[in-house]
C-alpha cells in the first residue's frame, strides 16, 4: 500500500507542480471577479475543474442565471466521457465503488499522468490515493492562495498568469507524444479544435476535437 501511494505522489509531482501557477491565475482573477477564498475554496473542493472554474468564475461575476453556468460548465466537462471510457477497461479489476471514488480525481491533468500506470492494468487504488489526493490539495492551496493574494495584484496578464492554462496542456500534451502516432493524433485533435473555433462559436469545437482525434487514434492502432 505504501509504496503505492509514494508511486501515485511521484505521479502527481508534475501535476502538482503545475496546478501551482494555474490556481494561484484562477485565484486571483477570480478574486478580482468578487469571489471570497470561501467562494474559491468550495468551487476547487467540489467542482474541481479548472477550466470549468474559470469560465463560472467569470459567468458569476457577469450575473449569468445558474442554469446558463451549469450548462455551458457541463458542455466544456463533457470530455471526461472521453477519458473515462478510456480508463473503464484498464482498470476493470476494481470494483464499481472504487472506479466512482477514482473517477471524482479525473481531470485532464490527473488523466494523463496516470494513464501509463492504467495501462498496464493494475494500477491500484492506492496509486489513484495518491495521485488524486495530492493533485487535488495542491489545486485547493494554489486557488485560495492565489484569492488572498489577489487584491494585491492589479495587473495579473501583465505576468503571463492568464496563459498558465494552456501553457500546462501543451505540457501534459508533450509528455506523451513518443511517437510518430502521438503526433498525428494530436496535430488531428489541435487543427480540428483551431478550425472549428471559427466555426462553431461554443465549447463544442473541444468535444468534437476530441472524439476526431480519438476516431484517428483508432484507425492509426488498427491499421498497425
Amino acid at each position: 500500500m505504501k509504496n503505492e501511494v509514494i508511486k501515485g505522489w511521484k505521479a502527481a509531482v508534475p501535476v502538482a507542480l503545475g496546478y501551482l501557477p494555474l490556481g494561484l491565475a484562477f485565484g486571483i482573477l477570480a478574486a478580482r471577479q468578487g469571489l471570497t477564498w470561501i467562494d474559491v475554496f468550495f468551487m476547487s473542493l467540489l467542482v474541481y475543474a479548472g477550466s470549468a472554474q474559470f469560465i463560472a468564475s467569470a459567468m458569476l461575476s457577469s450575473g449569468s442565471a445558474a442554469a446558463a453556468i451549469i450548462s455551458t460548465t457541463f458542455l466544456v466537462n463533457l470530455r471526461h466521457l472521453l477519458m473515462s471510457a478510456s480508463l473503464s477497461p484498464l482498470l476493470k479489476h476494481l470494483s464499481s465503488p472504487i472506479l466512482a471514488w477514482i473517477s471524482l480525481g479525473i481531470t485532464d491533468e490527473t488523466f494523463a499522468a496516470g494513464y501509463p500506470e492504467a495501462s498496464g492494468g493494475k494500477a491500484s487504488p492506492w496509486f489513484y490515493f495518491g495521485l488524486n489526493g495530492l493533485s487535488h490539495f495542491s489545486w485547493i492551496v494554489s486557488t485560495v492562495t492565489g484569492c488572498l493574494l489577489g487584491s494585491r495584484i492589479p495587473d495579473p496578464e501583465k505576468w503571463g498568469l492568464d496563459f498558465a492554462l494552456p501553457a500546462m496542456f501543451i505540457g501534459l500534451l508533450l509528455m506523451q507524444m513518443k511517437n510518430r502516432k502521438d503526433i498525428i493524433v494530436a496535430l488531428t485533435g489541435g487543427i480540428t479544435a483551431l478550425v472549428l473555433s471559427f466555426l462553431v462559436n461554443n465549447s463544442f469545437n473541444v468535444l468534437i476535437a476530441a472524439i476526431t482525434a480519438a476516431f484517428t487514434g483508432v484507425v492509426i492502432k488498427n491499421e498497425a
